[in-house]
């Protein structure tokens, strides 16, 4: 019986964390679709989270990689008093990267849904 208290209380508590993340994540950043990115990303600090291996294997035209496990130490690259539009393979890394960026001040974030393997737009490889 013990145990199956102990099961409640740890899946109540995953859901609790899950949950308050989700709301942190939806306040950090504004999630848009295809269109209404490529209106705003030209105008905008484009930034492909992903590693450089995913990023090297194509990524959107015009963008930056920054992966998510390099933000902290590469937030001086990035302007607070502009837009910045993040994505990465399916919008989870991307909704993380805009929770961090929140946290150091910035306020103008952006992110695509669906991530990179919804993207139709233009996109460039490296050979």
């Amino acid at each position: 019986m013990l145990v199956l208290y102990f099961l409640i209380v740890l899946v109540s508590a995953l859901i609790a964390y899950s949950l308050f993340n989700f709301i942190s994540q939806r306040r950090a950043v504004k999630t848009l679709t295809q269109e209404e990115f490529i209106q705003g990303y030209r105008k905008a600090q484009l930034i492909d989270v992903r590693e450089a291996n995913e990023y090297e294997a194509g990524h959107i035209l015009g963008a930056r990689n920054i992966p998510l496990t390099q933000m902290k130490t590469r937030l001086k690259e990035l302007r607070q008093d502009k837009p910045v539009y993040l994505y990465c393979q399916s919008g989870l890394r991307s909704g993380r990267a805009a929770q961090m960026l929140k946290r150091k001040g910035y306020n103008d974030l952006y992110h695509l849904k669906g991530g990179f393997k919804q993207w139709q737009g233009k996109i460039k490889t490296k050979h």
